[in-house]
């Protein structure tokens, strides 16, 4: 059925089929992988006897063949049920979408391009069975990515952990195991400039990690480019800390007692020893120099405006064009 303009979910499965695990698979353009991945998923889950599941794919607006490929997927798989974003929204949204639908006792979060392995999905549960309310999988490598995003993602993590009051840990991306109060409280979040790595670290409860291998893409490219990693980065420190405030702020208290004692020093020099003040050059490098601080910290003051604008505004995180329920769970 197609729901527009709507962002509330509503409960999709069967009151007699109660779902304990629900996975969330985000997916973007992602047509090449989807049978792949979804055949691994089913090999990986059948060791979990005990357990029933329901696997719930968000569409987040794909322009390639991805909802029809779903839709096959569905056809024959009743556990199925598929979300489609009107329109491209973001990972972080999608990901908003997925938690809201899942019905299970626990939400599994994994992407579909075969990076994060779904065969480690039992550990996972076995972790959350034995008192875990966030089961975080940490990356002890990570194949098929080039040294220099390695690189900034170490600078980010260094930078945001020193910048914001909640750690965050390093290496660790949005596969991992939320328990239901878990979810439930991420859900209560109104928040609409969402940062899902910070705000997994934010509610708390106990936490464990474990340790991977992360693998190169099954197929296909990667989705996030530089520019877009580089705005993802300034919505979690903008999201997570007032820290560049701070140091806007320190930064300039710096430069006016420099300038103040600068000036001071050459006005006494001037008195005393009956030297000029310093010419043209001196003072042109001394304004730019003030006046690109003052653009920066207007910059970063601007960031966090514009998410204010954005939040004030209350708009849905996202508006669901198609959703598909499972018909049953396994």
């Amino acid at each position: 059925m197609t729901q527009p303009n709507q962002s509330a979910p509503q409960d999709h499965t069967p009151s007699n089929l109660p779902v304990t695990v629900s996975i969330v698979v985000p997916a973007y353009n992602e047509a090449s992988v989807l049978a792949a991945f979804h055949s691994r998923l089913r090999l990986a889950l059948s060791p979990l006897t005990t357990e029933t599941f329901e696997v719930i794919y968000i569409d987040d607006g794909s322009t390639d063949t991805s909802f029809a490929r779903l839709k096959n997927i569905q056809a024959q798989d009743p556990s199925v049920g598929i979300a489609r974003l009107s329109r491209n929204f973001g990972k972080e949204s999608a990901l908003s979408a997925g938690l809201e639908l899942a019905k299970g006792q626990a939400v599994i979060v994994i992407d579909a391009d075969l990076q994060d392995p779904p065969e480690l999905i039992p550990d996972m549960v076995h972790a959350w069975r034995h008192g875990a309310d966030v089961v975080n999988m940490r990356r002890k490598s990570r194949e098929g990515e080039s040294a220099l995003k390695k690189l900034t993602a170490r600078m980010f993590y260094r930078a945001m952990n020193w910048l914001s009051d909640v750690p965050i840990m390093q290496d660790v991306g949005d596969f991992r195991l939320l328990s239901r109060r878990a979810v439930d409280t991420l859900n209560a979040m109104p928040e609409r400039c969402r940062f899902m790595k910070g705000l997994y670290a934010w509610i708390g409860f106990h936490q464990v990690v474990l340790e991977y291998h992360r693998e190169p893409r099954h197929s296909g490219m990667t989705k996030w480019k530089y520019w877009g990693l580089w705005n993802y980065a300034l919505d979690g420190i903008t999201s997570f800390s007032t820290g560049p405030l701070k140091v806007a702020m320190y930064v300039g208290l710096i430069s006016a007692f420099t300038a103040f004692f600068s000036g001071a020093y050459f006005l006494l020099k001037a008195l005393i020893l009956g030297d000029s003040v310093p010419g043209f050059p001196t003072l042109i490098t001394a304004i730019l120099f003030l006046g690109g601080l003052q653009l920066v910290a207007i910059g970063i003051v601007g960031e966090y405006v514009g998410r204010l604008y954005h939040e004030v505004k209350k708009r849905p995180k996202y508006v669901l064009d198609d959703v598909r329920p499972p018909t049953g769970a396994s």
